[in-house]
């Protein structure tokens, strides 16, 4: 029985694209099926921060001394190159104060634990995603708030301490907290393991469409400048990385896990810190994020899954 709940949860796990976007186009037709998650959202990210730790040890952070290079260049294209780029096309696509605000906090947001599940369905190299994902993870405490300061403050004034106050709740006291349990609960951490990409993705699904649901009249009004600068943002970043990746002549392992681990955003935190210290408005952008980035990242998977691999410097990804 235990069996076959691991292999439905690993198959749901990987089609969890396909759920994202029922639920999405639900929470749009019948916002009142969703409008309860919108006070949870913020204790949602937090449950999934904490599986995330659950899943790590302090080993896992060897890569950072192992390949400081790599490392400094996913970090470094997560947070400052999105930034800007989210920057530029705010401007470009001329998008009003809030939805500006919404689209810089994913630009600034750390990658999501979602590139972790891409890079193992794409033949990438996991341990270089997850090292990715957990250091940008701490990192965000640091650059989300100075970064959004730096750059929505155009726009918006910005509460850098609150911003720092909300990102140590949600992200870095439930990821110590599972690492704690990881460390001090190894029987029941690992009992739970195989469980813990599905109710990740269950749960970012239910806050996707908790916040959609709230905003579904501004959304269905919306023009389509939001749309566009979400999808080019998004596009870019996996664009970016793949790029890097043929200029640093990293392994086509390695260079598949950057492109998706720039690419995909934990766009769930920058709803939260929308919801929590601006307005719905703001957090339309990360929602939309969320549900375009699953579409386009289990799509650029599954064509890295079916190309062939090799050791040598990438001419392909």
């Amino acid at each position: 029985m235990l069996r076959l709940a691991i292999i439905i949860s690993a198959a749901l796990t990987r089609y969890m694209g396909l759920v994202v976007i029922a639920c999405s186009a639900l929470a749009l037709w019948r916002p009142e099926l969703f409008r309860w998650v919108a006070p949870y959202v913020t204790p949602l990210l937090g449950l999934i921060m904490f599986g995330m730790g659950m899943t790590l040890r302090v080993g896992d952070f060897s890569h950072v001394l192992a390949r400081p290079r790599h490392i400094a260049l996913g970090i470094a294209a997560q947070f400052g190159l999105m930034a800007l780029l989210a920057f530029v096309f705010c401007h470009a696509c001329s998008l009003p104060p809030d939805m500006a605000m919404g689209l810089v906090l994913v630009g600034t947001a750390p990658g999501g634990t979602a590139s972790n599940v891409l890079a193992y369905i794409a033949k990438g190299d996991v341990p270089y995603a997850v090292t990715l994902t957990s250091l940008g993870t701490f990192l965000a405490l640091l650059f989300m708030p100075a970064l959004t300061w730096l750059l929505g403050g155009v726009w918006i004034p910005v509460d850098v301490g609150g911003l720092v106050v909300s990102i140590s709740k949600i992200v870095v006291v439930p990821v110590l907290m599972g690492l704690a349990a990881h460390r001090f609960c190894g029987g029941l951490t690992r009992r739970a393991l195989p469980f813990l990409p599905l109710l990740s993705a269950l749960t970012i699904t239910l806050v996707v469409a908790g916040i959609l649901a709230i905003n579904a009249a501004n959304i269905l009004q919306a023009g389509l400048d939001i749309f566009m600068a979400v999808i080019c943002l998004n596009l870019a970043g996996l664009a970016l990385g793949s790029l890097l990746a043929r200029i640093f002549r990293l392994d086509r392992s390695t260079g598949r896990a950057l492109c998706l681990a720039v690419g995909t955003k934990n766009s769930g935190l920058a709803t939260a810190l929308a919801l929590a210290h601006f307005s719905p408005a703001a957090a339309i952008a990360g929602a939309l994020y969320s549900v375009w980035q699953n579409i386009s990242g289990a799509l650029l998977s599954n064509f890295f899954h079916t190309r062939p691999m090799d050791i040598t410097p990438n001419k392909e990804l």
